[in-house]
């Protein structure tokens, strides 16, 4: 068989051979087409896609990243400016405490001052903080003491660090000793929007007119809104008042959020190491000035400490500002806190209650009641805030009227005289008053403004209200006149 078929190359068998043969090669031919002509279709996509690639990444990828860059750098630039600058007294008037703000740390906080040209340099410190909203945004604190400073002496300063440097500012120290006259602008309740006496205030600073700034709680509404953000616009906002004279603080319930963390790490009080600007206090030529946290009554979810702790440091204060040396040379007390213990107000506030926290202590137990307080160590003006109005009130305690005569009022007053000025401005605008005006209240207007007081020597104090509404008028004006400052109850 094997013969016959080699022999037979050319029979039906050999021709099956070679055309079995002639198919696997055409169809091996075919493959290798089909291959290649696949090879040749799929180098095509790849140079398309390759190609459409190329063109996303130019026209979006690349300006994303570039817009990236550019945002980074320029924060990176901004970060390190000083911002937010304001000043206030240290442990005593010859220390001036200066803070502001960086968003990035800085190596150093530095200060260079003098008094004929940036001739002296001070160090300090930077704290981080990390505000309690959903971003948790970041920003460094930095605080430098200037100190043994000379009295009724004008400094020129500015802070920073090698990576950037405020402007210029400049400021007065206070008089040695207590025979000076005294000149403040007190005002509660102004926001970083509508804040309408701003302003006026900025360019009566810097005309000299006053030698301290009080702020009786309530501001920007709210320091922690937008992730802190507003709270960085009303810093920026009184700066141009913050930076040139002391600008002193408490808290008020705009602030509570996250326990009072903006405000505790935005300013730097009297002996805010240990307050954490709470509360405080300081003295000035006559005046012994103190500054309670009334939010510590309302907001007990902080825990009893707060209120406790103050109330306790309260008490020792006044104890030793009424020491029989201390009042003799320095006679007049002033205590200031952000809600009113009376109001004629028609919003239904605890001040509108006579059993008003701040004034008769915590509900059934009655502790910490601040007024008979004042009433026993002879407080002689009691500032508020809160109500987005003015009102002055005839000398009271216990709801009662005390005046020094029918004819002179407040003339060696027979109690603390109170006083409400929450209405320098916010977005919240006023808060009206009841039709009927209680006996006990003197004078009251809802007009924007602020209060000027005057201490003029040991005797003699003036107050007036300045209507931003009607042009920068006085629309209230008061003289207190004390020849004996001692405790009521000796009256």
């Amino acid at each position: 068989m094997i013969r016959e078929t080699r022999r037979h190359g050319n029979t039906i068998l050999g021709r099956v051979f070679v055309y079995k043969r002639k198919r696997l090669t055409d169809a091996s031919t075919s493959l290798q087409s089909t291959q290649g002509s696949y090879r040749r279709g799929s180098a095509r996509c790849c140079e398309e896609r390759k190609l459409r690639m190329r063109s996303f990444t130019s026209w979006v990828i690349l300006p994303i990243l570039c817009g990236l860059l550019l945002t980074s750098a320029e924060n990176r630039i901004d970060d390190y400016q000083p911002q937010h600058v304001h000043i206030v007294i240290g442990e005593t008037s010859k220390d001036m405490v200066i803070t502001w703000t960086t968003f990035t740390d800085t190596p150093s906080s530095v200060v260079e001052f003098g008094s004929a040209g940036l001739t002296e340099t001070a160090t300090g410190s930077s704290t981080q903080f990390t505000d309690g909203g959903s971003e948790h945004r970041n920003l460094w604190m930095h605080r430098v003491i200037l100190k043994d400073l000379h009295p009724d002496t004008i400094y020129f300063y500015h802070c920073g660090s090698q990576l950037g440097w405020s402007e210029l500012f400049v400021f007065k120290t206070w008089k040695n000793g207590t025979d000076w006259p005294v000149s403040v602008a007190m005002y509660g309740d102004m926001g970083a929007v509508n804040a309408q006496s701003l302003p006026r205030l900025q360019e009566e600073v810097q005309r000299g007119m006053y030698d301290a700034v009080i702020h009786v709680g309530d501001f920007a509404y709210n320091m922690d809104s937008d992730n802190a953000r507003v709270g960085d616009e009303f810093m920026r906002q009184i700066q141009p008042i913050a930076a040139y004279v002391p600008y002193l603080t408490c808290p008020g319930n705009h602030e509570q959020m996250y326990n009072f963390s903006n405000y505790r790490a935005r300013f730097s009080m009297p002996n805010h190491e240990d307050t954490e600007s709470l509360f405080f206090s300081w003295n000035m030529g006559p005046v012994h000035f103190i500054a309670v946290n009334t939010e510590a009554y309302y907001f007990l979810e902080y825990g009893l400490k707060p209120l406790s702790r103050q109330y306790d440091w309260l008490i020792k204060d006044l104890e030793e500002a009424t020491k029989p040396e201390v009042r003799a040379e320095r006679p007049w007390i002033i205590l200031f806190g952000h809600r009113p213990m009376y109001c004629s107000n028609n919003d239904h506030d605890d001040c509108t209650r006579v059993q008003c926290l701040t004034r008769v202590g915590l509900p059934l137990v009655h502790l910490y009641a601040m007024e008979e307080l004042l009433q026993k160590y002879g407080v002689d003006l009691a500032v508020w805030a809160h109500e987005h109005s003015y009102e002055r009130l005839w000398p009271m305690y216990n709801y009662t009227v005390l005046n020094g005569s029918t004819e002179a009022p407040y003339t060696n007053p027979r109690a603390p005289v109170h006083i409400t000025t929450g209405s320098a401005g916010c977005d919240e605008n006023h808060d009206h008053f009841m039709p009927a005006q209680p006996d006990w209240s003197a004078f009251r207007a809802i007009d924007y403004g602020y209060t000027r007081v005057k201490i003029f020597n040991k005797t003699h104090m003036y107050w007036e209200q300045v209507s931003d509404d009607q042009n920068g008028k006085v629309i209230d004006n008061v003289w207190l006149i004390r020849d004996n400052h001692v405790s009521y109850a000796e009256l």
